[in-house]
């Protein structure tokens, strides 16, 4: 994943370049595509105003002296350096099974990692290398092929709707399984969930198949708003889960699995085979754990403000669409968004739009949108996709001022 992936917060599809933009030119190692990378970088990282503020967008200065302000205010300036995940880390594991409510919780450097981890140990214990899970799913569109090249895993899709699957999908499926993964929200779908009855109906789907049921719980974290349960509820209905770090509590990176003691202490030994029993990793921890501190108790307010902002963007995207030169069409899927993150359609080029993007935040010092990109397989021709995400920053925002930030932009696109 890529800068501008992570800036945009998205990785499906493929980019379009902003205007200027030219590819293959090569100077002194530096692609164009590199130079503009860094331009859009620089823009959107210096606007006044931002819906939100991806890290990779601030300094190693500024990240590093946040976190040692924050550190200190903790109280654990003089904790002791970690040592092969002792120390900081172990802190984090238990403090990340205490809000999951699990027996144990053992720290990985990366998801990836984490979910090979987890399903290459359920299958051990299942018998059976077979995983269920949507083909939208982070294993199957981020991961190489993993599952099968690492680990000798095997998928099966009980849906291809680009929703998680039902009970009735997953207790007619053909094929056995024996691990049921679950992506909780599902990202490449519009970061989507079922209500907490559909989803306790394919736990109970799952069980009644006698396999067990993992969640990629990489943003669990927001979900408890719309679920209307806690946290460790939402968690306890898996046998396993995982978390990210960084995707919805702003930290570096990082990833822990959550689970059962003796699955924990054998994904403990498999940690270590993946080469993931790293020497020290005491800054990524205290980013962790300021994310639980700091940014975990925002996130219902950045869930409910997600709803206020999607409303404003379709509120002004009708208001242009039957005019000369508006949108015509849109989407702001999911009508109402259940994190805080949603996607939004245009009926335009990724190209355009990303040009129109940077120009607003350079024109007005407002950044509303970054990149945006060719949908998927499937997906409308002549259409482009991005992803609004729903931070600190974006609390100050107004729907009015959402409502005219997009006007402004519908402008720039048409102009």
């Amino acid at each position: 994943m890529n800068v501008d992936q992570v800036s945009s917060g998205t990785t499906g599809g493929a980019a379009g370049r902003a205007a200027g933009e030219t590819s293959g030119g090569v100077a002194g190692g530096v692609t164009d595509e590199d130079a503009a990378r860094r331009h859009r970088a620089r823009v959107w990282g210096g606007a006044a105003r931002s819906l939100w503020r991806p890290s990779v967008e601030g300094t190693v200065g500024g990240r590093l002296r946040a976190l040692a302000g924050w550190t200190e205010a903790a109280g654990l300036a003089d904790a002791s350096v970690d040592v092969y995940g002792d120390g900081l880390v172990e802190e984090l594991e238990e403090r990340t099974a205490a809000e999951l409510g699990m027996p144990a919780a053992v720290f990985f450097p990366t998801g990836t990692m984490a979910q090979q981890v987890a399903l290459r140990c359920w299958a051990g214990r299942t018998g059976s290398p077979v995983v269920a899970l949507h083909p939208l799913a982070h294993p199957e569109v981020h991961e190489g092929g993993a599952l099968g090249a690492v680990s000798g895993l095997r998928t099966v899709h009980p849906t291809d709707a680009p929703r998680l699957p039902t009970a009735e999908e997953v207790r007619d499926h053909p094929e056995p399984f024996g691990t049921l993964m679950l992506e909780l929200p599902l990202r490449d779908a519009g970061f989507v969930l079922p209500s907490w009855e559909e989803l306790t109906a394919v736990v109970d789907a799952a069980r009644e198949r006698e396999a067990v049921v993992h969640f990629d719980g990489a943003r669990l974290w927001e979900c408890p708003t719309h679920f209307g349960r806690p946290l460790a509820e939402i968690a306890g209905l898996a046998d396993s889960v995982y978390v990210s770090f960084y995707k919805s509590l702003d930290g570096m990176s990082g990833a822990a699995l959550a689970g059962p003691e003796d699955l924990v202490e054998e994904a403990r030994v498999w940690r270590h085979r993946y080469g993931g029993q790293l020497f020290q990793q005491y800054p990524v921890a205290l980013s962790a754990l300021r994310g639980l501190d700091v940014e975990l108790p925002r996130l219902p307010s950045y869930v409910a403000h997600a709803r206020v902002v999607a409303d404003a963007l379709r509120e002004a995207f009708a208001e242009t669409a039957g005019r000369a030169g508006g949108p015509g069409w849109f989407r702001v899927h999911p009508e109402v968004p259940h994190t805080h993150q949603f996607q939004v359609w245009l009926p335009y080029g990724p190209d355009v739009l990303t040009a129109a993007a940077l120009a607003q935040t350079e024109r007005t010092g407002v950044c509303l949108f970054r990149r945006w990109f060719a949908p998927g397989a499937g997906g409308p021709p002549g259409t482009a996709v991005t992803e609004v995400t729903v931070a600190a920053e974006a609390l100050d925002w107004t729907a009015e001022e959402v409502r005219a930030a997009a006007r402004d932009f519908l402008a720039s696109v048409g102009g």
